[in-house]
């Protein structure tokens, strides 16, 4: 058994060594035991197809498609940056003129953008902060490696300014994605109104609530 082991293996590094290391070129294709996807079965663009009516590879966009980067954005201004406000604006940045985080939420509060402000939240902050804000958020429960979600109703949130906690919108902090990019200047105003309502829900008492409303809770 022993002397066979020794013929395969010399046998083995023979082979290896002429096919392997070959020294000069070949105009035949090498062998290919793996094609690494080096040749695909897919549409090139620009090109005929006349397994289309048009005889056209290029698809049109499916409807209700949202363009990303065209001459059509100002029809998404969603989705557009915010150029209107100074880097010294307290509506743009939370900050005071000294540079500290200010108190206040600078869009008018009505239920039109409370509704607004918890839209958003449940859009971009439910998965890990949890309906309520307590941090416990379909992530948080699945455990992914997001060890630093917050819950929104600690003393230590709820004490912030108004403005630190756009700004944690705005830039982002820790493992938390900024949106800044993603939410417009007075809708993050709104996010940081409803976040508000939720952190002053959760220390209510039933006689915060009006006499009115206390039959439907």
């Amino acid at each position: 058994m022993k002397q066979f082991l020794v013929i395969y293996f010399f046998g083995l590094l023979a082979f290896v060594s002429l096919m392997g290391f070959r020294g000069c070129k070949f105009r035949q294709p090498p062998l290919e035991i793996f094609p690494d996807m080096d040749r695909q079965a897919k549409f090139k663009p620009q090109a005929a197809n006349d397994f289309y009516a048009d005889n056209r590879d290029d698809r049109p966009a499916v409807a209700g498609t949202v363009p990303h980067i065209t001459d059509f954005e100002e029809h998404y201004q969603h989705r557009a940056p915010d150029t209107r406000f100074r880097e010294d604006d307290y509506l743009a940045t939370g900050k005071m003129p000294n540079g500290e985080f200010g108190d206040g939420i600078p869009v008018e509060l009505t239920q039109d953008n409370m509704d607004r402000g918890q839209e958003l939240f449940n859009i971009y902050c439910i998965a890990c902060h949890g309906e309520v804000g307590n941090g416990k958020g379909v992530v948080a429960a699945e455990r992914y490696g997001f060890a630093t979600i917050q819950s929104l109703l600690q003393t230590r949130i709820m004490e912030q300014p108004d403005g630190e906690i756009f700004n944690t919108i705005t830039h982002g902090k820790n493992t938390m994605y900024p949106y800044g990019s993603k939410i417009r200047v007075e809708d993050r105003w709104k996010v940081v109104m409803y976040v508000r309502a939720l952190q002053r829900a959760s220390a209510s008492t039933l006689d915060d609530v009006p006499p009115e409303y206390r039959e439907d809770l």
